[in-house]
C-alpha cells in the first residue's frame, strides 16, 4: 500500500514512476519508428526491473558499462548484454567465461592486446562476440582510423574462439553526421575485406532524437530514462521530463540569503557539466551554488524568509547517473505517495 513520501528521511533519491514510463515508451516508440534497435544503457538506473521492463517495451537487450554491473543484471534475468569495455586480466576474464555462458553477450576492443587476451581465454565451443570501438570524434577509448577497425576486425575473425560482431562507438555530441561517415568508411574497408558487420551501435542521449542514419543499427542511450538537468540543458528534454529528484532538508539558515540544505557532494555529486551550480529547485529558478560533503548552500537572489529550516526540496541533479550510484535504494513515487523503496542493484559494481 503507497503511503505519502513526507515520511522519507533526507536526503533521498524519489523516482517518478509516471515519468519513467513515459520516458521509455516514448524512446522506444522513436526506435520504432526510425527503424533502429535500442539497447538503453543501464548505468544511469542500475536496477533490474526498469531494465526488464526496457526489454518488454521493445529494446533488443541492454548496455552495461562493467563486467559487475553486467552480472547483476544477468541475476536479475537479463539475458542479452553488451559490455563495450576492454576486458583485462585473468580475474576478469574468468568472470568473463562464467558470464559468456549464461547470457547472450557481446564485449568491445580497441587494441590487439584486448584481443589476444580474448583469444587466448575463449574457445570455440563457447565463443565470445566482439565488437571493434572506434573513437569517431569523442576522444575517449577506440581504433584511430576505419584501416585500424578493419586490422582489429581481421585479428578478432581469425580467432577461433572469437566471433567479430560489429563496430561500437561513443560519438562526439551533437556531431553524428561526421561519427556516421567514419563508420561508413569502416564498414565498407571490412566488407570489401569479405567480413560481414552485424551491428553498427552508438549512443548517445544528447542526440537520441536525431534521425537515424546509415550505418548504425543500434542506438544505447541511458540517461532518457530518468534525463537531468545536463539532458534539459542539451535540449533533449523538458524539466517535466526529469524523473529522478534528490529530497533535501533545510538544515540551517544562518542570514536571510542563505539556506543550507543536507545534500551535499556525497548525495548531489560535483558535476557541473557547463553549468552554473549543482542541481535546481524544483519548481523554481533557484540552483544550489555550493557544496560541502554533507552540505549544499543555496544563495538567494533577495532577502527571504523562504525556505525555512525543516522545509524539503526536490532538487533536479545535473548528472542522474552519478547520483543513482551515490545511494544504496531509491524510492519509487508516484504523485506524492511512496509506492516503494528498492536497493539500487549494482550500485558500486565498477569491478
Amino acid at each position: 500500500m503507497s503511503q505519502p513520501f513526507a515520511s522519507i528521511d533526507t536526503p533521498a533519491v524519489l523516482i517518478d514512476l509516471d515519468r519513467v514510463e513515459a520516458n521509455l515508451q516514448r524512446t522506444q516508440q522513436h526506435a520504432d519508428a526510425e527503424g533502429y534497435k535500442l539497447r538503453p544503457h543501464i548505468k544511469t538506473h542500475k536496477l533490474p526491473r526498469f531494465a526488464l521492463r526496457q526489454v518488454e517495451l521493445g529494446a533488443v537487450g541492454i548496455t552495461v558499462q562493467k563486467l559487475g554491473e553486467a552480472e547483476v543484471m544477468a541475476d536479475g534475468g537479463i539475458t542479452n548484454l553488451l559490455l563495450p569495455y576492454n576486458i583485462i586480466g585473468e580475474r576478469k576474464l574468468a568472470r568473463l567465461v562464467a558470464l559468456n555462458a549464461r547470457v547472450t553477450l557481446a564485449v568491445t576492443a580497441d587494441s590487439p592486446d584486448t584481443v589476444a587476451g580474448y583469444a587466448a581465454t575463449f574457445t570455440a565451443d563457447q565463443p565470445l562476440t566482439v565488437l571493434v570501438e572506434c573513437d569517431t570524434g569523442a576522444g575517449r577509448c577506440g581504433v584511430q582510423s576505419p584501416a585500424q577497425a578493419l586490422a582489429l576486425a581481421r585479428q578478432i575473425d581469425m580467432a577461433p574462439g572469437l566471433s567479430f560482431g560489429g563496430l561500437m562507438t561513443y560519438p562526439p555530441k551533437h556531431d553524428i553526421a561526421a561519427s556516421n561517415a567514419w563508420l561508413s568508411e569502416a564498414v565498407n574497408l571490412i566488407e570489401q575485406a569479405g567480413l560481414p558487420v552485424p551491428v553498427v551501435t552508438s549512443g548517445n542521449t544528447p542526440d537520441m532524437w536525431s534521425p537515424a542514419a546509415a550505418p548504425v543499427t543500434e542506438r544505447r542511450p541511458g540517461t532518457y530514462i530518468y534525463f537531468d538537468r545536463s539532458q534539459v540543458a542539451s535540449g533533449v528534454a523538458n524539466l517535466d521530463d526529469c524523473a529522478l529528484t534528490v529530497l533535501a532538508t533545510v538544515v540551517s539558515r544562518p542570514n536571510a540569503t542563505r539556506a543550507v540544505i543536507d545534500a551535499g557532494s556525497k548525495a548531489l555529486t560535483s558535476d557541473t557539466l557547463g553549468m552554473d551550480g549543482f542541481g535546481l529547485i524544483m519548481g523554481t529558478d533557484l540552483t544550489v551554488t555550493a557544496l560541502s560533503e554533507e552540505h549544499g548552500v543555496i544563495n538567494l537572489p533577495d532577502a527571504s524568509d523562504w525556505p525555512r529550516v525543516g522545509d524539503r526540496l526536490r532538487i533536479i541533479p545535473n548528472h542522474a547517473c552519478v547520483v543513482s550510484n551515490l545511494y544504496d535504494s531509491v524510492n519509487l513515487v508516484s504523485g506524492d505517495d511512496l509506492v516503494e523503496t528498492v536497493p539500487v542493484a549494482a550500485r558500486g559494481r565498477s569491478d
